[in-house]
């Protein structure tokens, strides 16, 4: 619930058209792109961990075994 609250109270500024800090502009894009390049670098880097993880776990378990 308080995740909702504060996406709720930041709801028009939750992508930044520009991020100042200490009176610097650090970043001003467009705002839809810095999801776009989030995914771009992200994305990749989840999904070999999810492989990585997967490949870890092959053949740890039987498909008899289980809760019956």
């Amino acid at each position: 619930m308080s995740y909702l609250g504060i996406a709720i109270s930041l709801f028009p500024l939750i992508v930044p058209l520009q991020v100042h800090f200490m009176g610097r502009r650090l970043l001003a894009v467009d705002s839809g792109l810095l999801p776009c390049w989030h995914t771009v670098f992200l994305l990749p880097i989840i999904l070999m961990y999810t492989w990585l993880v997967l490949l870890g776990f092959r053949g740890k378990v039987r498909g008899d075994l289980g809760y019956h």
